[in-house]
């Protein structure tokens, strides 16, 4: 399944323009981007094809996924509120509200994938009119965002990914450090000495760090270790792995009728159904083995049956010479023999009267008129009741014999398998 992943651009920001020293400040907002960082995928696992483009030229894929930069999302640890589904994005803002600095309702809240109410959870927030107008840039060019991931997310062990301050919108030669652990996510600038003074004195041996490719050399002088390299790109790939989908509440999407079945589908060609789909197939094959095996099998038996068949006709009567219907000529010779010998068979007349007069309801008066052909004797039964065809059919068949009526009349014969 080929997958888009789009990096949303950082939220713009007041800036200030002049001195450093904010002698002559003018607060500004920066100015819009109109492309996007992009990097297309056909399994998921590696980087095809990548670039920055207005979104209406971005490829075309089955999944679009929406990345956004670590600056762009607070974390929050708190206890998540007992509330009812319809209400529970209310309920957050109510908690929030003497958190954020922003306006707590403007906020947009998610919850992490493993969040249950009435338990400490983590909870992340962004702007909420800022990224609904970015996903429905994207859906008017034909773009439909999937899902909405954060660049980096809370997770144990920690990690930590060092970037150079204009791949997040600033300037210089400036290194930020992006802080992922259990407690949040944290941007770090390494000038100064905050950065050191947040992160453990002794770093744990199972902490991972990486770098772009600009970054890798500072990166590595300022942290005394080796790191490894990841482009962009392959973090935006990376990205899509994160357990959590921002899209939650008033900007989750609403699946219905086809588009729901679109993205099932598309869920289960995802990589992280790729064992469950390599299982289904081989088992799908081992059953394909065992039921042409079982079909060569009965085919096999019934290849013997037959020819059992006709050796038993041969050695029985040896004048049959070719062999057509082992079973029909069988009983064509055993018919020849029982008439060449004076016996009747099953189909014939005197037995056919014997299982009728056998079964004949007491007090009922013979019958007017018979008639017989081969292998079926019919008697009138325009006054017989329900009730006495039903019993009378019942002895018949005790015997070997049914009737059925049929145009006014009862028609016996010996039952299936019995012979004609």
């Amino acid at each position: 399944m080929s997958l888009l992943v789009i990096q949303i651009p950082s939220k713009p920001r007041l800036r200030a323009r002049g001195h450093r020293n904010g002698s002559s400040a003018d607060a500004v907002e920066a100015p819009a981007v109109a492309e996007y960082a992009h990097a297309w995928s056909s399994d998921g696992r590696q980087v095809e094809r990548h670039g920055r483009t207005a979104p209406s030229l971005m490829p075309k894929a089955d999944s679009v996924v929406a990345v956004l930069a670590d600056v762009d999302i607070s974390w929050h640890r708190l206890l998540i509120p007992k509330a009812p589904a319809n209400r529970m994005r209310a309920a957050l803002a109510g908690m929030m509200e003497e958190v954020l600095l922003d306006d707590a309702e403007r906020a947009h809240y998610a919850m992490g994938p493993a969040s249950k109410a009435g338990e400490i959870g983590m909870v992340a927030v962004t702007d909420g009119r800022w990224l609904s107008e970015q996903l429905a840039l994207l859906d008017r060019a034909n773009l439909p965002v999937d899902r909405v991931v954060p660049a980096s997310w809370p997770v144990e062990p920690a990690v930590g990914h060092f970037t150079t301050a204009a791949a997040d919108g600033g300037s210089g030669n400036a290194i930020n450090l992006s802080w992922a652990d259990s407690n949040g996510v944290a941007v770090l600038d390494l000038q100064g000495s905050l950065a050191r003074a947040l992160l453990p004195a002794v770093m744990p041996a199972e902490v991972q760090f990486s770098a772009s490719p600009a970054a890798a050399a500072a990166a590595e002088a300022w942290l005394g270790a080796p790191v490894s390299l990841l482009t962009e790109q392959e973090r935006m790939l990376q990205a899509t792995t994160s357990p959590w989908n921002l899209r939650q509440f008033e900007l989750a999407r609403r699946h219905k009728g086809s588009r729901a079945l679109r993205d099932g589908w598309r869920t289960l060609l995802g990589p992280a159904w790729r064992p469950a789909r390599i299982g289904l197939a081989v088992l799908l094959l081992v059953q394909l083995v065992g039921l042409n095996l079982w079909a060569a099998q009965l085919r096999a038996q019934v290849r013997d049956k037959k020819t059992e068949m006709v050796s038993v006709l041969q050695t029985t009567f040896p004048q049959v010479t070719g062999v057509l219907d082992a079973p029909v000529q069988m009983r064509r010779e055993v018919q020849t023999l029982r008439a060449l010998a004076g016996i009747p068979g099953p189909a014939d007349l005197e037995p056919l009267m014997f299982a009728a007069a056998a079964a004949w309801p007491a007090g009922k008066p013979p019958a007017e008129t018979v008639r017989f052909e081969p292998g079926r004797l019919s008697l009138p039964a325009a006054d017989w009741r329900p009730d006495e065809i039903q019993r009378f059919n019942a002895q018949l068949q005790a015997s070997g014999y049914s009737a059925v009526v049929a145009d006014g009349r009862l028609q016996l014969g010996p039952m299936p398998g019995r012979g004609s």
